[in-house]
């Protein structure tokens, strides 16, 4: 269920934030909220981690036009409990 190739089972994400997402740096909620890993939100790296990363702390995903193209609520929080329990 989790590697469906449904428009409704994907995010758009540059290769940086694609990363972050795969090896729980970042997390993304149910309601669309991006979570950053506490010890990341801690982390004294430089602009790319403070800009790049950091800054997405709790902002909402951008999502299509179309509601049923949004990304499926129940797999989000399946996939946001695998990003709580990394952590």
């Amino acid at each position: 269920m989790l590697g469906e190739p449904l428009v409704i089972n994907g995010m758009s994400l540059c290769k940086i934030h694609h990363a972050a997402f795969d090896i729980n740096i970042i997390g993304v909620t149910p309601d669309f909220i991006i979570k950053v890993r506490e010890d990341i939100l801690e982390e004294i790296d430089g602009p790319m981690l403070k800009h790049g990363i950091q800054a997405m702390q709790n902002t909402k995903i951008a999502l299509p036009g179309h509601a049923h193209d949004w990304p499926d609520r129940e797999r989000l929080d399946q996939r946001y409990k695998q990003f709580l329990s990394a952590g």
